[in-house]
């Protein structure tokens, strides 16, 4: 059972970066998909969410800039991020989660800078 974050690096401000999130060992379509993010001396926050049928949320920092969305025939969960700002640097986790059960991924790192 695992989830496999990928696409992160550096990129400018202004740039475009989509990460992945590659789940494998359990029913990906059965449970909701979350991209957090924690930055250096920072809490972990969540940045977007889409549920089982593809309600999305997003957090007022990131509305209008970033996109989740899922393709349960990869097994896969996407975070397309337009207009990264400095303060977009952060490492990113992805989460599945279905009812108590909560499974995140390792974290990929993400620096926004010139």
């Amino acid at each position: 059972v695992q989830l496999v974050e990928s696409g992160g690096g550096l990129v400018q401000p202004g740039g475009s970066l989509r990460l992945s999130c590659a789940a494998s060992g359990f029913a990906f379509s059965m449970y909701a998909m979350n991209w957090y993010r924690q930055a250096p001396g920072k809490e972990r926050e969540l940045v977007a969410g889409i549920t089982t049928v593809g309600t999305t949320n997003y957090a007022d920092s990131v509305k209008g800039r970033f996109t989740i969305s899922r393709d349960n025939a990869k097994n896969t969960a996407y975070l397309q991020r337009n207009t990264l700002k400095p303060d977009d640097t952060a490492v990113y986790y992805c989460n599945a989660v279905l009812l108590r059960l909560v499974k995140w991924g390792q974290g990929t790192q993400v620096t926004v800078s010139s």
